[in-house]
């Protein structure tokens, strides 16, 4: 018989809570707003000036967006109502994309109007998820953080990358981008009303704040918190190394391995990138399911660290069931290390940092995201492909034995235990 404490399905335990569903349900339905607006986004574009271009220009607007304010998203989540910052970025989303569905269906619509929406889409998300990660620790006890931040990490890949585009490329297929676009607003709607019933748990915090510092002051006293603070620092560290290592080998690289190896290589990298969003949802919901472990950066670093490893198969093994289980294990690692990272920022950041500190580590993970992208490409006309991924899965295992000796994780975990 299974004690009251110890429920059977640890993860489903946050949605016992009324504010958590209404989370829950907003970042799902946000995030399928966003997917399906990818595909939208390109299509409308496309519709319009027939120009990889043009396009691109577009497509990176999201990117500016989110790149541009997300250090200032995580000031203003400490210092103001995280419920009133999220009411009013869906708000202002819902605003914009319903303009955005007008203009389309009426056919005034024009490229710089798309490109202006993904830019404040981007820019919306860089103060959301700093208020959301912030607000997240008020509605639910510590012990249950966990799995919120797992069922989230499955939420994500499902929704944005999985359903979100699948629908839109069917809608859009099936009928032409404005009704896509106003599916995508109807998201926005839904998920604006949705955050009106949280409830007021933060209306008065940060106003005081407010009048006794500036923004800059918030945003020094983070950067020093962070510089201070060794575990978290060489996190960080470790972290924006991780993301300039794997991510342009796999996002840049991987298609051309592909198409050497296989005769149809769309498909089959569409079937590989699969592969690593289905790993991500598994690994998030298996870390969630279970007790926070007793040696927890330790346990992060090593899923980061050693989750890599599989690349080495990437750059060996012409097989593409081998390729799959790597990727899908890469995926795995990295969703279980992700979910147990953004649990110990809301249990071991104090609640009046976690919004700097969050959009800080979104800050650094973005700004080496396009570097890494950037060089994989040039790295590959000197360097064979297969060498590249085996690199890849080498390097950051090595690094993650620094970051556990130079972060001193391990007195950490003595000085401050959690779930023991």
């Amino acid at each position: 018989m299974i004690p009251r404490d110890e429920p059977r399905f640890r993860t489903l335990l946050p949605l016992n809570s009324r504010d958590y569903r209404l989370l829950f349900a907003t970042v799902g339905i946000e995030m399928f707003g966003t997917g399906m607006w990818t595909i939208v986004m390109v299509f409308q574009v496309l519709a319009l000036n027939d120009s990889p271009l043009a396009l691109s220009a577009v497509a990176t607007g999201m990117s500016l967006g989110l790149f541009a304010f997300s250090v200032l998203g995580g000031v203003v989540a400490d210092r103001f109502s995280k419920r009133r910052i999220m009411i009013t970025v869906h708000g202002c989303t819902a605003a914009l994309m319903t303009a955005i569905a007008v203009l389309s269906l009426t056919g005034s619509i024009e490229l710089w109007h798309v490109g202006v929406a993904s830019f404040a889409m981007g820019a919306g998300s860089a103060f959301f998820y700093p208020a959301y990660s912030a607000y997240l620790p008020q509605v639910l006890p510590p012990e249950q953080l966990l799995a919120a931040n797992g069922l989230e990490g499955a939420l994500r890949p499902s929704m944005a990358q999985g359903l979100g585009p699948a629908l839109g490329g069917i809608i859009v297929g099936a009928f032409f981008p404005a009704i896509g676009a106003t599916i995508v607003a109807a998201s926005y709607v839904a998920a604006f009303l949705l955050t009106l019933f949280l409830s007021h748990r933060d209306e008065n915090t940060g106003s005081h704040s407010a009048e006794r510092t500036s923004v800059w002051g918030d945003l020094k006293t983070g950067v020093k918190y962070v510089a201070r603070t060794r575990w978290l620092l060489w996190t960080l560290i470790f972290g924006s190394s991780l993301a300039l290592i794997i991510q342009g080998p796999i996002e840049v690289l991987l298609p051309f391995l592909t198409r050497e190896r296989f005769e149809d290589a769309e498909a089959t990298f569409g079937l590989l990138l699969a592969a690593y969003g289905v790993g991500g949802a598994v690994g998030s919901l298996v870390v969630s399911s279970i007790r926070l472990p007793r040696r927890y950066l330790t346990f992060m670093i090593l899923c980061w660290g050693g989750g890599t490893l599989p690349l080495i198969v990437i750059g060996l093994a012409d097989q593409l069931v081998l390729m799959l289980a790597a990727l899908f294990l890469v995926g795995a690692a990295t969703g279980a290390g992700v979910v147990i990272w953004g649990t110990l920022l809301q249990r071991l950041v104090p609640h009046e940092m976690i919004g700097r500190v969050a959009s800080l580590d979104f800050f650094v993970s973005i700004a080496f995201m396009p570097v890494s992208i950037a060089i994989a490409g040039p790295l590959s006309l000197v360097v064979p492909i297969e060498t590249i991924f085996f690199v890849a899965g080498i390097i950051p295992t090595v690094l993650a034995l620094i970051a556990l000796v130079a972060g001193r994780m391990r007195s950490t975990e003595l000085q401050r235990p959690l779930d023991t």
